[in-house]
């Protein structure tokens, strides 16, 4: 994991430097459509003392729809779901390796965690359809 300066705020500087252009320019497009109207999303960068380094928490309003992290050559993004959304997931409109992988993980506390690791824009597809899906649970 990339990001581990308390001192060293994520820019877009920052983040162009750690990712390099090619998974920086994925990663503005994926924070620039969420953060738009169509999405309506906030990204709030903050350093974690737990894990010594910096996240982005992207919500809609007070609800947190993922966590967003930097590492070298991608960006990693993580969403937790309830036992009751699994039956909705599984119908989603997303590649079977994925669902296969979200199946497969164990749970934390109550929660099912699903990770999606983003380093070109072919794989924004089934992120933009999880984002939405998490959206729209209540």
């Amino acid at each position: 994991m990339q990001l581990r300066d308390p001192e060293i705020i994520p820019t877009e500087r920052v983040l162009n430097d750690v990712l390099g252009n090619s998974v920086y320019s994925v990663l503005a497009s994926f924070l620039g459509r969420i953060t738009s109207p169509e999405y309506g999303l906030n990204i709030e960068w903050r350093y974690y003392n737990d894990g010594k380094a910096w996240l982005g928490k992207i919500t809609q309003k007070k609800k947190t729809i993922l966590w967003l992290s930097i590492w070298e050559g991608f960006f990693k993004t993580s969403f937790y779901f309830t036992e009751k959304h699994l039956k909705s997931f599984a119908e989603l409109d997303i590649s079977k390796t994925k669902k296969e992988e979200f199946a497969a993980m164990k749970l934390i506390g109550k929660l099912f965690p699903l990770t999606i690791d983003i380093s070109c824009k072919e794989q924004l597809t089934d992120l933009l359809t999880v984002i939405g899906f998490k959206k729209s649970l209540q």
